[in-house]
């Protein structure tokens, strides 16, 4: 604890010195994606999206969510978006090492029963995407990057209704 302590000092003190000595250009920009934060935490709590999902266990969203662990105890799953649908895979029990290699499918959603989508169009980076289910509920799907490739793919399709 004392080590994560000094390191989170360590870290607030080399953004207070780029602050500090940034040029004016600089420091216009960083208070603009300060205040960008700021507006995207706000929409975040504003729309409940700083929750796992929509809070409805009867939705679809709950109800997968219900099985979620049913198909593996690892917390973490892999996700992939297609034209078709989505397909999650997950080793079949917690690993720390080699995940990856023991990957199985665990769910296939087709495009008709759920879809993929950032839910603030690309304006914001953040690691949040949403799996929304025909009947509107949601499930939150943070990524390990900003903009990580599911965010680039899904940037890359076309808006409903085009």
């Amino acid at each position: 604890m004392p080590l994560l302590m000094l390191l989170t000092l360590l870290s607030n003190m080399e953004e207070a010195f780029k602050r500090a000595l940034a040029t004016k250009g600089e420091k216009e920009r960083m208070r603009a994606a300060d205040e960008a934060d700021r507006r995207r935490d706000a929409i975040i709590a504003e729309q409940g999206l700083d929750r796992v999902f929509d809070g409805n266990w009867q939705g679809c969203a709950g109800q997968f969510l219900l099985q979620w662990y049913s198909h593996s105890t690892h917390h973490q799953r892999l996700v992939l978006a297609t034209k078709d649908g989505i397909v999650l895979a997950a080793p079949p029990q917690r690993v720390t090492v080699g995940r990856e290699k023991a990957m199985q499918i665990v769910a296939r959603l087709p495009a008709t029963e759920a879809t993929l989508l950032d839910p603030f169009s690309g304006a914001y980076e953040t690691r949040m995407l949403l799996l929304r289910f025909r009947d509107g509920s949601w499930l939150r799907v943070d990524t390990e990057e900003l903009r990580s490739d599911l965010h680039t793919y899904l940037l890359r399709q076309p808006l409903p209704g085009t």
